[in-house]
């Protein structure tokens, strides 16, 4: 069986099982460790996203 996990942003915690709304999740990771890393993705990625010159709407 393929266990996936989530990391919950209500309770800063990495869940296993879909214990929490999915609009509170970020996932499915396939390990404990790629959830426990979530937002430091998501602080990466909007980096990027903040810096990318096709989606820069500022003068």
């Amino acid at each position: 069986m393929d266990e996936k996990y989530w990391f919950c942003v209500t309770h800063h915690a990495v869940e296993q099982a879909t214990i929490c709304r999915s609009i509170d999740r970020l996932g499915p990771y396939d390990t404990y460790a790629e959830a426990s890393l979530a937002l430091e993705k998501v602080a990466q990625r909007n980096e990027q996203w903040d810096n990318d010159p096709n989606w820069n709407d500022e003068d």
